[in-house]
């Protein structure tokens, strides 16, 4: 029998914000930081790792860990990390990963978002289906975070 979990989740969102403010929520980390719930050390560097503690409640005993893959000014930001990895006392590093996709596009009353996560098929059988699930609920909560962390917060940091 065919496995029916999809490979890839996309969501979309249009931002009323620039497209360079929408930039710095997603790629300053300080920013980022505070829309996705963690705490994450350093910045984001196309080749590097970066990784910090979860920050939501009933979450905060995560740490989350991502390599960031491309980083393409104010178009498109890219990383690899370990999905749906929630279980306490579980190693995940030798799963394979899952790469998320963000890309920008200037429209009509602000700024397209778009996330797309792959890889799906990839993971444990076991594992494919809840972590499909949790992060396709997950990105639809995280674009409203952005959406309401700009609006909070028109102008960029410096």
């Amino acid at each position: 029998m065919a496995d029916t979990v999809p490979d890839r989740i996309e969501k979309q969102i249009v931002l009323k914000a620039p497209r360079s403010r929408v930039w710095k929520a997603l790629t300053d980390t300080r920013e980022f930081n505070q829309w996705f719930h963690v705490n994450l050390a350093g910045e984001f560097r196309a080749g590097q790792r970066t990784t910090g503690p979860v920050t939501k409640p009933g979450y905060d005993h995560l740490t989350m860990e991502a390599w960031v893959e491309r980083v393409e000014p104010e178009t498109f930001f890219s990383f690899r990390w370990h999905p749906f990895a929630i279980e306490r006392g579980v190693d995940y590093s030798k799963e394979p990963t899952t790469t998320v996709e963000f890309r920008l596009e200037e429209v009509p009353g602000g700024t397209r978002l778009t996330v797309t996560e792959t890889g799906f098929q990839r993971l444990p059988a076991a594992r494919r289906g809840p972590a499909h699930e949790a992060n396709s609920g997950g990105w639809a909560v995280q674009l409203q975070n952005i959406e309401r962390h700009v609006a909070e917060h028109p102008s960029p940091r410096a």
